[in-house]
C-alpha cells in the first residue's frame, strides 16, 4: 500500500517567500530540497565582492535548513552552484570543498548572466537523501 507521505516546509524568514510563493527548503519522505540560496541576511549582501565568503554564508544558510529538515550536510547528494563569474570557480569551489570534502555529492557549476541583485555572485540549491 502506497502511503501519502507527510509534506514539511522549513521558512528562512524572508519577506519574499509568500510573495513568490515559495520556502528554504522542503522535506517529503526521506528527500529534502533546498532552495536556491543566496548571500543575503536582512535585505544585505554577505561578503559584497567576495565569492569565497558568499560561498561559505550560503552553505552555513543551507546547512541550517537541512537541519531543520532533519538532515545533515553529510547527507546531500547534490548541489547546483550558480555564479556570474565562471573564472572566479577556485574561490567557490574551495568553499564549496570545505563542507563537502568527505561527502562529495555530485555537483554542478555554471556561469549564468545575473542573479537577483548584482552584488551576488553565487547561487546554490542542495538536495539530501535521508538514510
Amino acid at each position: 500500500m502506497n502511503e501519502k507521505q507527510e509534506r514539511v516546509e522549513i521558512s528562512s524568514g524572508s519577506p519574499w517567500e509568500p510573495i513568490v510563493g515559495y520556502c528554504r527548503a522542503v522535506r517529503v519522505g526521506n528527500i529534502v530540497e533546498v532552495a536556491g540560496t543566496t548571500a543575503m541576511r536582512d535585505g544585505k549582501v554577505v561578503g559584497a565582492g567576495d565569492p569565497y565568503q558568499q560561498t561559505v554564508h550560503i552553505l552555513k544558510v543551507i546547512q541550517d535548513a537541512l537541519q531543520q529538515a532533519g538532515a545533515s550536510m553529510e547527507q546531500v547528494v547534490r548541489t547546483r552552484m550558480y555564479v556570474t563569474d565562471i573564472s572566479q570557480w577556485e574561490e567557490i569551489g574551495r568553499a564549496h570543498g570545505e563542507f563537502f570534502r568527505n561527502t562529495r555529492p555530485v555537483s554542478t557549476m555554471v556561469e549564468v548572466k545575473a542573479l537577483i541583485d548584482p552584488e551576488l555572485l553565487v547561487e546554490i540549491e542542495a538536495q539530501a537523501i535521508i538514510n
